[in-house]
């Protein structure tokens, strides 16, 4: 047992008001993420693991390291600051909505083209995107010449590792049908004993890259629903009026964007039209 680090007190760091606006500007550079005083315990716990583990005993060196001209250490602090709080069918209703009226007219409207585009922005570590591939899945017809894919991106390199993976423990399972649970998933085997493993099925459709929202987009589109939920929560409203108008432009008529339960496009864009709780309709 190292008995240093035991003894560490929780504030073996001086995180100064010079090194906390340091960060937040950082992290608003690199990420679009808007934090406010309120996130400085959120900032010290998190930002003060890199220390450890880098042997730095100052915040101002951490500072100094990230803006080093092609830091290595900029896709770990990323990481760090990004919040990944999610589950399998998250705010239900969306999923609701997608099976019972959105992929209907989509089957309806689309028909000639057989092609259907789906976009996942801020995946963590997947439990989203799979669950729009399961009501993809059950809603679509079987064994159609339907051109389907799904986009799912996240800024987190780790949580997309966990994505990709697709297995999960039954403390991230345990909000699943047990219908759900028996079709779209298998039960583990050696190390992941006791846990499931997502059926090859749903990963085949599920594209996973890491994305920051904040840089260029590879993706050309068209995308027919776009889900970004809880994604610009902490994003200054220039930063999602730009985030929005981006998002607008990979998005035809009438398509589908679906946002967080706490979040609004009010006075944030004017190219979707609200139908529904959290659920907006780009303009014709």
């Amino acid at each position: 047992m190292n008995t240093h680090a035991a003894l560490r007190s929780p504030k073996e760091f001086e995180l100064t008001d010079n090194d906390f606006n340091r960060l937040r500007e950082l992290v608003t550079k690199h990420t679009g993420i808007n934090l406010s005083d309120a996130k400085r315990t959120l900032v010290y716990s998190r930002i003060s693991r890199r220390l450890r583990e880098l042997g730095l005993n100052q915040f101002k060196d951490y500072c100094d390291l990230i803006e080093q001209r092609n830091s290595n250490e900029l896709e770990n602090f990323s990481n760090a600051i990004s919040t990944n709080l999610t589950a399998f069918f998250r705010e239900s209703h969306h999923f609701d909505y997608l099976a019972n009226t959105v992929l209907p007219q989509i089957l309806a409207n689309n028909h000639d083209r057989q092609r259907l585009r789906i976009w996942s922005a801020g995946c963590s570590t997947g439990e989203e995107p799979y669950s729009l591939a399961m009501v993809v899945s059950e809603v679509m017809p079987k064994n159609s010449t339907w051109d389907i894919k799904i986009l799912a991106t996240d800024l987190d390199t780790q949580v997309l590792a966990t994505a990709k993976r697709g297995v999960y423990g039954p403390d991230r399972t345990s909000g699943l049908s047990p219908q759900r649970l028996k079709r779209w998933f298998t039960a583990g085997k050696g190390d992941q004993q006791g846990k499931v493993r997502v059926v090859p099925e749903l990963q085949q459709m599920i594209t996973f890259k890491q994305l920051n929202l904040m840089h260029d987009w590879p993706m050309r589109g068209p995308f027919d629903v776009v889900f970004c939920r809880n994604v610009v929560i902490y994003f200054d409203k220039p930063t999602q009026r730009v985030l929005f108008q981006r998002i607008a432009e990979l998005m035809p008529a009438a398509s589908h964007l679906l946002i967080g339960h706490s979040e609004t496009l009010f006075n944030v864009s004017e190219q979707f039209e609200l139908i529904g709780k959290t659920i907006y309709q780009r303009n014709q």
